[in-house]
């Protein structure tokens, strides 16, 4: 394994808008990653299998519930911090990112947010240790950009609810510890359940044979008559907004996440062709290559800028939900473009796991689709500049 030798771009001098906490809380997840994750990431991609032992690590820089105040085990961070984190964490490798997502914004999220105070006190510490792991279950095989059709429902009966169908594509199923299940009650309404892994009847089969997130546990959350506790229904809101609460907070993080991946495609594709020779030169001083890399630079500029500039607003709760889509949108794209770009700036090297390259570029596919797709983040900005809806 070659050393992590990935040095951050700055065009902008973002560091500036920075504070002392802010860059401290980055400098520690990008130290714990050239340190734990950049050494055994790609064996890990080959075998197709998450790394477990990083969860531990998760926990100590942050990652799990940052903005979760410390009464209850988070960090007690800023919004920006949590951007932070999760451009490091993914700088790394996405899948590991989606881990400490689904962990903070959409299991410690709706706790926090929508749970009672017993809930909170059970799981959230156990949560910010990375003791438990959390799964969100809101994809139905049949319902993904629409979930306000899910299926997957639930029924009174007196001293529990009975809660039957299934949801898939679920980060960290296979091993997760509890799930929060969006369900229909008996009127059509859709509420959280904290659903708790031996619960009978309840299982998570493993998806197989992925190209992309490899390194990421997926699977599918299966619900056959299972009882869950009344009491572990999350009470402070119920509706389609719920969730997707849920998930403004999950494609926040991305935003910045995907940021991490571009910059360790680009200061790749930089070192290399600074350091690759063809016709008695380096292939940096040829003017195709330099306009790869400095439109590369330009877009990562712009897409630091509007992650920032979104964090601000989300410190001050003055970020719309079509601000967000905007730039998650916005910034999954610009990764995956530059990831294209700069395999081939590698040539044939770039498709090698001797570069983190090709999986970063694998691992993209999935996030420029999950958490609402490139298309319909598309329609959410449409929406809200015409007050037209065109997803029906």
């Amino acid at each position: 394994m070659k050393a992590d030798q990935f040095q951050a771009p700055d065009y902008y001098n973002l560091d500036e808008l920075l504070s002392d906490e802010h860059k401290m809380v980055r400098d520690a997840a990008r130290a714990w990653v050239k340190r734990e994750v950049s050494p055994i990431i790609e064996e890990a991609a080959q075998k197709a299998e998450f790394p477990k032992q990083l969860i531990n690590g998760l926990a100590d820089i942050g990652a799990f519930g940052p903005y979760i105040p410390e009464e209850y085990g988070g960090a007690g961070l800023d919004q920006i911090s949590y951007g932070l984190i999760m451009q490091e964490i993914e700088r790394g490798d996405s899948g590991v990112r989606s881990t400490a997502s689904v962990q903070s914004s959409l299991v410690m999220y709706p706790i926090f947010k929508y749970g009672t105070e017993e809930q909170k006190k059970k799981y959230l510490p156990k949560l910010a240790s990375g003791e438990m792991i959390g799964c969100f279950g809101l994809t139905e095989p049949d319902h993904g950009s629409n979930p306000g059709g899910m299926t997957t429902n639930f029924k009174d009966k007196g001293d529990h609810y009975l809660l039957n169908g299934a949801k898939m594509w679920i980060s960290n199923a296979p091993f997760a510890d509890i799930a929060i299940v969006w369900a229909k009650n008996e009127e059509g309404r859709i509420h959280g359940l904290i659903v708790e892994r031996g619960m009978e009847g309840f299982t998570t089969p493993e998806t197989h044979n992925k190209w992309s997130l490899r390194a990421s546990a997926t699977g599918e959350l299966v619900f056959n008559e299972v009882k869950v506790p009344k009491e572990n229904l999350m009470p402070e809101k119920s509706g389609l907004g719920a969730p997707l609460g849920c998930l403004d907070s999950a494609r926040y993080g991305i935003a910045w996440g995907a940021i991490g991946a571009a910059m360790d495609c680009y200061d790749t594709a930089l070192r290399y062709a600074k350091e690759r020779e063809q016709f008695g030169k380096p292939i940096a001083s040829f003017q195709l290559q330099q306009k790869k890399l400095a439109e590369m630079i330009t877009e990562i500029t712009k897409a630091q800028l509007l992650a920032w500039r979104l964090g601000v607003m989300r410190n001050e709760g003055t970020a719309t939900s079509a601000q967000i889509s905007m730039a998650k949108r916005n910034n999954v794209a610009m990764a995956i473009n530059i990831a294209r770009e700069a395999r081939q700036i590698l040539g044939g090297m770039g498709i090698t796991g001797e570069y983190s390259i090709m999986r970063h570029s694998m691992n993209l596919e999935s996030v420029i689709t999950y958490e609402g797709t490139h298309d319909i983040h598309l329609l959410i900005t449409g929406l809200d500049i015409t007050g037209i809806q065109a997803f029906q």
